[in-house]
Protein backbone atom coordinates (compact mmCIF):
# COMPACT_ATOMS: atom_id res chain seq x y z
CA UNK A 1 0.00 0.00 0.00
CA UNK A 2 1.21 4.01 -0.99
CA UNK A 3 0.60 6.70 0.68
CA UNK A 4 0.55 10.14 -0.88
CA UNK A 5 1.06 13.51 1.65
CA UNK A 6 0.29 16.45 0.72
CA UNK A 7 2.42 19.67 1.71
CA UNK A 8 1.03 22.07 3.57
CA UNK A 9 0.07 25.61 1.55
CA UNK A 10 2.47 28.08 2.54
CA UNK A 11 1.25 31.17 4.08
CA UNK A 12 2.70 34.84 3.66
CA UNK A 13 3.31 35.95 6.96
CA UNK A 14 0.82 38.63 7.92
CA UNK A 15 2.56 41.81 9.05
CA UNK A 16 2.06 42.79 13.39
CA UNK A 17 0.60 46.32 12.29
CA UNK A 18 1.09 49.40 14.39
CA UNK A 19 3.25 52.20 14.16
CA UNK A 20 6.27 49.62 15.64
CA UNK A 21 5.47 47.41 12.27
CA UNK A 22 4.97 50.42 9.71
CA UNK A 23 8.08 51.94 11.15
CA UNK A 24 10.03 48.51 10.58
CA UNK A 25 8.87 48.36 6.96
CA UNK A 26 9.38 51.80 6.40
CA UNK A 27 13.01 51.54 7.43
CA UNK A 28 13.66 48.56 5.38
CA UNK A 29 12.68 50.15 2.19
CA UNK A 30 14.71 53.25 3.01
CA UNK A 31 17.52 51.14 2.88
CA UNK A 32 16.96 49.60 -0.17
CA UNK A 33 16.70 53.33 -1.54
CA UNK A 34 19.71 54.18 -0.39
CA UNK A 35 21.43 51.33 -0.88
CA UNK A 36 20.55 51.96 -4.66
CA UNK A 37 21.46 55.33 -4.51
CA UNK A 38 25.33 54.14 -3.46
CA UNK A 39 25.33 51.88 -6.13
CA UNK A 40 24.77 54.62 -8.59
CA UNK A 41 26.84 57.61 -7.53
CA UNK A 42 26.06 59.77 -10.47
CA UNK A 43 22.30 60.14 -9.07
CA UNK A 44 24.21 62.28 -6.23
CA UNK A 45 26.97 63.48 -7.86
CA UNK A 46 24.32 64.99 -10.65
CA UNK A 47 22.44 66.40 -7.86
CA UNK A 48 25.00 68.13 -6.22
CA UNK A 49 26.00 69.83 -9.33
CA UNK A 50 23.28 71.73 -9.98
CA UNK A 51 22.85 73.42 -6.55
CA UNK A 52 26.43 74.21 -6.62
CA UNK A 53 26.08 76.18 -10.29
CA UNK A 54 23.41 77.82 -9.04
CA UNK A 55 25.28 79.89 -5.62
CA UNK A 56 28.13 80.57 -7.93
CA UNK A 57 26.16 81.89 -10.19
CA UNK A 58 23.12 83.75 -8.42
CA UNK A 59 26.56 84.91 -5.85
CA UNK A 60 28.73 86.44 -8.98
CA UNK A 61 26.46 87.08 -11.42
CA UNK A 62 23.58 89.33 -9.37
CA UNK A 63 25.96 89.89 -6.25
CA UNK A 64 26.52 94.08 -6.89
CA UNK A 65 23.27 94.83 -8.90
CA UNK A 66 20.49 93.86 -6.90
CA UNK A 67 19.37 96.66 -4.36
CA UNK A 68 19.13 94.75 -1.02
CA UNK A 69 17.68 97.78 1.54
CA UNK A 70 19.19 99.88 -0.49
CA UNK A 71 22.41 98.27 -0.86
CA UNK A 72 24.27 96.82 -3.46
CA UNK A 73 26.32 95.40 -1.04
CA UNK A 74 27.97 91.85 -2.35
CA UNK A 75 28.29 90.80 0.81
CA UNK A 76 24.38 91.48 1.95
CA UNK A 77 23.42 90.03 -1.40
CA UNK A 78 24.81 86.78 -0.45
CA UNK A 79 23.67 86.64 3.30
CA UNK A 80 19.92 87.41 1.58
CA UNK A 81 20.93 84.84 -1.26
CA UNK A 82 21.45 81.50 0.35
CA UNK A 83 18.78 80.74 2.57
CA UNK A 84 16.83 81.06 -1.13
CA UNK A 85 19.24 78.60 -2.38
CA UNK A 86 18.93 76.17 0.03
CA UNK A 87 15.27 76.27 0.03
CA UNK A 88 15.19 76.24 -3.46
CA UNK A 89 17.33 73.05 -3.48
CA UNK A 90 15.77 70.92 -1.01
CA UNK A 91 12.29 72.02 -3.14
CA UNK A 92 13.90 70.73 -6.19
CA UNK A 93 14.56 67.28 -5.01
CA UNK A 94 10.75 66.66 -5.17
CA UNK A 95 11.28 65.85 -9.09
CA UNK A 96 13.66 63.42 -8.21
CA UNK A 97 11.44 61.68 -5.68
CA UNK A 98 8.64 61.96 -8.22
CA UNK A 99 10.83 60.19 -11.22
CA UNK A 100 11.95 57.22 -8.27
CA UNK A 101 8.35 56.38 -7.36
CA UNK A 102 7.26 56.58 -10.71
CA UNK A 103 10.24 54.57 -12.24
CA UNK A 104 9.41 51.86 -9.69
CA UNK A 105 6.16 51.72 -11.16
CA UNK A 106 7.07 51.55 -14.75
CA UNK A 107 8.96 48.71 -13.66
CA UNK A 108 6.25 46.72 -12.15
CA UNK A 109 8.03 46.72 -8.73
CA UNK A 110 5.73 48.55 -7.13
CA UNK A 111 3.15 45.77 -7.54
CA UNK A 112 5.46 43.38 -6.13
CA UNK A 113 5.89 45.66 -3.05
CA UNK A 114 1.97 45.65 -2.54
CA UNK A 115 1.70 42.15 -2.72
CA UNK A 116 4.36 41.26 0.49
CA UNK A 117 2.36 41.52 4.01
CA UNK A 118 3.80 45.54 4.27
CA UNK A 119 2.40 48.25 6.57
CA UNK A 120 0.44 50.42 3.77
CA UNK A 121 2.31 53.18 3.00
CA UNK A 122 5.75 52.42 4.22
CA UNK A 123 7.01 52.01 0.21
CA UNK A 124 6.19 55.28 -0.07
CA UNK A 125 7.63 56.36 3.65
CA UNK A 126 10.54 54.79 2.96
CA UNK A 127 11.36 56.42 -0.53
CA UNK A 128 10.85 59.97 1.10
CA UNK A 129 13.00 59.09 4.05
CA UNK A 130 15.52 58.12 1.42
CA UNK A 131 15.23 61.36 -0.41
CA UNK A 132 15.91 63.11 3.11
CA UNK A 133 19.16 61.55 3.69
CA UNK A 134 20.17 62.62 -0.14
CA UNK A 135 18.90 66.10 0.33
CA UNK A 136 20.77 66.37 4.02
CA UNK A 137 23.89 65.60 2.09
CA UNK A 138 23.51 68.11 -0.58
CA UNK A 139 22.50 70.42 2.43
CA UNK A 140 26.03 69.71 3.78
CA UNK A 141 28.29 70.17 0.14
CA UNK A 142 25.80 73.49 -0.16
CA UNK A 143 26.56 75.16 2.62
CA UNK A 144 30.13 74.36 2.56
CA UNK A 145 30.52 75.74 -0.98
CA UNK A 146 28.06 79.01 0.33
CA UNK A 147 30.54 79.52 2.93
CA UNK A 148 33.34 79.13 0.22
CA UNK A 149 31.68 82.20 -1.77
CA UNK A 150 31.64 83.87 1.47
CA UNK A 151 28.28 83.47 3.01
CA UNK A 152 28.36 83.85 6.91
CA UNK A 153 25.50 83.28 9.52
CA UNK A 154 25.20 85.59 12.83
CA UNK A 155 23.77 83.52 15.29
CA UNK A 156 24.31 80.61 17.55
CA UNK A 157 24.93 77.27 16.30
CA UNK A 158 21.74 75.78 17.53
CA UNK A 159 19.90 78.32 15.95
CA UNK A 160 21.88 77.44 12.37
CA UNK A 161 20.91 73.91 12.86
CA UNK A 162 17.81 74.58 13.27
CA UNK A 163 17.36 77.14 10.39
CA UNK A 164 18.62 74.15 8.26
CA UNK A 165 15.91 71.54 9.91
CA UNK A 166 13.57 74.27 9.05
CA UNK A 167 14.63 73.52 5.61
CA UNK A 168 14.70 70.07 5.37
CA UNK A 169 11.36 69.73 6.98
CA UNK A 170 9.66 71.66 3.93
CA UNK A 171 11.92 69.70 1.39
CA UNK A 172 10.17 66.30 3.18
CA UNK A 173 6.77 67.57 2.92
CA UNK A 174 7.85 68.91 -0.84
CA UNK A 175 8.68 65.21 -1.16
CA UNK A 176 5.22 63.53 -0.63
CA UNK A 177 3.74 65.48 -3.28
CA UNK A 178 6.59 64.45 -5.55
CA UNK A 179 5.49 61.06 -4.56
CA UNK A 180 1.85 62.21 -5.73
CA UNK A 181 3.26 62.91 -9.07
CA UNK A 182 5.21 60.13 -9.63
CA UNK A 183 2.31 57.60 -9.26
CA UNK A 184 -0.41 59.70 -11.06
CA UNK A 185 1.91 59.59 -14.44
CA UNK A 186 3.69 56.51 -16.60
CA UNK A 187 6.97 57.66 -17.21
CA UNK A 188 9.59 58.87 -15.20
CA UNK A 189 10.48 61.58 -17.69
CA UNK A 190 7.03 62.82 -17.01
CA UNK A 191 6.96 62.50 -13.88
CA UNK A 192 10.31 64.90 -13.85
CA UNK A 193 8.68 67.44 -16.01
CA UNK A 194 5.35 67.15 -13.98
CA UNK A 195 7.66 67.42 -10.83
CA UNK A 196 9.57 70.82 -11.86
CA UNK A 197 6.72 72.65 -13.96
CA UNK A 198 5.17 74.19 -10.77
CA UNK A 199 8.13 74.65 -8.58
CA UNK A 200 9.50 77.28 -10.73
CA UNK A 201 6.32 79.90 -9.97
CA UNK A 202 6.70 78.59 -6.99
CA UNK A 203 10.44 79.46 -5.65
CA UNK A 204 10.52 82.58 -8.27
CA UNK A 205 7.24 83.86 -6.99
CA UNK A 206 9.26 84.53 -3.35
CA UNK A 207 11.49 86.24 -1.51
CA UNK A 208 14.07 83.90 -2.19
CA UNK A 209 16.23 85.68 -4.58
CA UNK A 210 14.55 89.57 -5.01
CA UNK A 211 12.90 91.60 -2.45
CA UNK A 212 9.28 90.85 -2.62
CA UNK A 213 9.19 95.52 -2.04
CA UNK A 214 9.94 95.34 -5.91
CA UNK A 215 7.06 93.30 -7.39
CA UNK A 216 3.75 94.60 -8.40
CA UNK A 217 1.02 94.19 -5.94
CA UNK A 218 -0.36 91.28 -6.41
CA UNK A 219 2.50 89.24 -6.90
CA UNK A 220 3.83 90.63 -3.39
CA UNK A 221 0.45 89.16 -1.82
CA UNK A 222 1.12 85.37 -3.52
CA UNK A 223 4.64 85.66 -2.45
CA UNK A 224 3.97 86.50 1.07
CA UNK A 225 1.65 83.65 1.41
CA UNK A 226 4.18 81.43 -0.44
CA UNK A 227 5.00 78.44 1.92
CA UNK A 228 8.14 78.87 0.43
CA UNK A 229 8.66 82.18 1.08
CA UNK A 230 7.94 81.57 4.84
CA UNK A 231 10.45 79.10 4.79
CA UNK A 232 13.30 81.63 3.25
CA UNK A 233 12.25 84.21 5.67
CA UNK A 234 12.56 81.68 8.65
CA UNK A 235 15.78 80.42 8.02
CA UNK A 236 17.13 83.55 7.39
CA UNK A 237 15.88 84.55 10.64
CA UNK A 238 17.53 81.62 12.48
CA UNK A 239 21.00 82.09 10.46
CA UNK A 240 20.70 85.89 11.28
CA UNK A 241 20.72 86.88 7.65
CA UNK A 242 17.86 89.24 7.89
CA UNK A 243 18.48 92.71 6.48
CA UNK A 244 17.74 96.03 8.61
CA UNK A 245 16.87 98.36 5.21
CA UNK A 246 13.86 95.35 4.21
CA UNK A 247 10.23 95.29 6.02
CA UNK A 248 9.53 92.10 7.76
CA UNK A 249 6.40 92.15 5.37
CA UNK A 250 5.06 94.23 2.84
CA UNK A 251 1.58 93.49 2.83
CA UNK A 252 0.93 92.58 6.66
CA UNK A 253 1.09 89.26 6.12
CA UNK A 254 0.82 86.77 9.09
CA UNK A 255 3.64 84.03 7.64
CA UNK A 256 5.88 86.83 7.01
CA UNK A 257 4.93 88.24 10.77
CA UNK A 258 5.99 84.81 12.14
CA UNK A 259 7.75 83.16 9.65
CA UNK A 260 8.88 80.24 11.51
CA UNK A 261 6.32 78.62 12.98
CA UNK A 262 4.36 79.31 9.71
CA UNK A 263 6.96 77.31 8.19
CA UNK A 264 6.20 74.65 10.54
CA UNK A 265 2.03 74.61 10.28
CA UNK A 266 2.65 75.03 6.14
CA UNK A 267 5.12 71.56 6.19
CA UNK A 268 3.14 69.70 8.67
CA UNK A 269 0.01 70.73 6.32
CA UNK A 270 1.49 69.59 3.32
CA UNK A 271 2.85 66.44 5.21
CA UNK A 272 -0.66 65.42 6.26
CA UNK A 273 -2.58 66.24 3.01
CA UNK A 274 -0.16 64.60 0.31
CA UNK A 275 0.59 62.01 2.18
CA UNK A 276 -2.56 61.18 2.49
CA UNK A 277 -3.09 61.80 -1.58
CA UNK A 278 -0.15 59.15 -2.24
CA UNK A 279 -0.97 56.69 0.08
CA UNK A 280 -4.51 56.28 -0.85
CA UNK A 281 -2.98 56.77 -4.58
CA UNK A 282 -0.90 53.86 -3.75
CA UNK A 283 -3.18 51.30 -2.88
CA UNK A 284 -4.94 51.26 -6.62
CA UNK A 285 -2.18 52.50 -9.11
CA UNK A 286 -1.03 49.94 -11.33
CA UNK A 287 2.06 49.82 -13.56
Amino acid sequence: MSTTTKDAPVLAPRPSGGVVQSVKDSLVVAKRNLIRMARIPEMVIFGLIQPVMFVVLFTYVFGGSISIGGSTDPQLYKEFLMAGIFAQTVTFATAGAGAGIADDMHKGLIDRFRSLPMARGAVLTGRTLADLVQTTLTLVVLAGVALLVGWRTHENLGKVICGFLLLLLLGYAFSWIGALIGLSVRTPEAATSGGLIWLFPLTFISNAFVPVTNMPTFLQHVAEWNPFSATVAGARELFGNTMPGLPRSVTGAWPMEHPVLASVLWSILIIVVFRTLAVRKYRSATA
